[in-house]
C-alpha cells in the first residue's frame, strides 16, 4: 500500500462518516505545528504556560489566526484528501487559517457555553445570532471540523458528540427548505428529539482532527483536568451549493439517506 493510501480515509470511516456523523484523524497535523500555535494562542492571551495562578477564567476566547502554523495544520495532504472524500473532490475552499479558538482552563466554575447544539452555516451577519440559519442542503458549510492543540483526555473538557443527531437534524430541516431554519427555531425543544444518541468524546493527542457532518449535535463541558485545553472549531467551506450532475458526497448521502432525498 502506498502512503497516499495510507493516508486516505477507508471505505468503512467513509461509511462511519454517513451513519455516525463524524470520523476521527489522528496524526492529521504534527505535534510540532500544534506547539507553534499553543505558543501563539498564549501570546495572544497574555498568560503564561507556567503560571496557573494567572488561569482565573474557565474558557477564553480568540478568533482566528491566519499565521503560517495555522494554515499549515488546516492544509495537511492528509487533509486535503479527507476533504475531498467527504465534501467532494474539489467542491470546498482550502482553509486560509484557524478559528475560532474556545480555550478552556481547569475551572469549578461554569462557563455558561455548554449547551447542546448544531453550528449555524449562513445569515451569521444578522446581529442577533439565535436569527442564523442552517438548511438541509448545507448552505455555507462542508464540514464542521475540531482541531486539537493540545493533548485532550476525557478530564480535558473534549467536545461532546452524540452519534447519529445529523440525521435527526436533517430530517427536522427538511420542511424549512431552501430558507432554512434559525438557530431559535432548531434548538427550541433542546434538541430533545437527539437524547437518546450515544454520547462520544472528542478525545486525542495534539494533531488529531474531527471531521463532522454540518448538522452534527455537540457540546462543550466542564475542564476537569490539569492543562488547558486548546482546540479550534472552524468550519470547511464550501465552493458552492450541491451540484445534482455531480456524484453526491458523503454529506449528500447522510442527508439522503436520512431524508430519502435524491438532491
Amino acid at each position: 500500500m502506498s502512503k497516499t493510501d495510507q493516508a486516505s480515509l477507508t471505505s468503512c470511516q467513509v461509511q462511519s462518516f454517513i451513519d455516525d456523523g463524524f470520523v476521527r484523524i489522528e496524526s492529521a497535523f504534527s505535534t510540532d505545528l500544534a506547539q507553534q500555535c499553543r505558543d501563539e494562542l498564549w501570546i495572544d492571551l497574555g498568560l503564561s504556560p507556567d503560571k496557573p495562578q494567572h488561569w482565573t477564567q474557565p474558557v477564553l476566547r480568540v478568533g482566528w489566526k491566519y499565521s503560517t502554523p495555522f494554515i499549515s495544520a488546516a492544509n495537511t495532504p492528509q487533509l486535503h484528501r479527507a476533504y475531498d472524500q467527504l465534501s467532494g473532490k474539489g467542491r470546498w475552499l482550502a482553509p486560509k487559517g484557524l478559528g475560532t479558538f474556545p480555550i478552556r482552563f481547569p475551572s469549578s466554575e461554569s462557563s455558561g457555553d455548554d449547551g447542546w447544539h448544531v453550528d449555524m452555516s449562513f445569515g451569521d451577519t444578522h446581529p442577533d445570532f439565535m436569527e442564523w440559519r442552517a438548511n438541509v442542503k448545507s448552505s455555507g458549510r462542508a464540514l464542521l471540523m475540531l482541531f486539537l492543540l493540545s493533548d485532550v483526555g476525557p478530564d480535558d473538557a473534549p467536545t461532546k458528540i452524540r452519534k447519529g443527531s445529523h440525521s435527526i437534524v436533517a430530517r427536522e430541516l427538511l420542511p424549512y427548505g431552501d430558507a432554512g431554519a434559525t438557530l431559535r427555531q432548531l434548538s427550541a425543544n433542546g434538541y430533545a428529539s437527539t437524547v437518546d444518541c450515544e454520547v462520544e468524546l472528542a478525545t486525542g493527542a495534539a494533531g488529531t482532527v474531527y471531521l463532522c457532518h454540518p448538522f452534527l449535535v455537540h457540546a462543550a463541558q466542564p475542564h476537569r483536568g490539569e492543562r488547558p485545553r486548546f482546540m479550534a472549531q472552524p468550519p470547511l467551506l464550501p465552493k458552492g451549493e450541491f451540484d445534482p450532475t455531480l456524484p453526491p458526497s458523503p454529506v449528500q448521502l447522510a442527508i439522503r439517506q436520512a431524508c430519502e432525498l435524491r438532491f
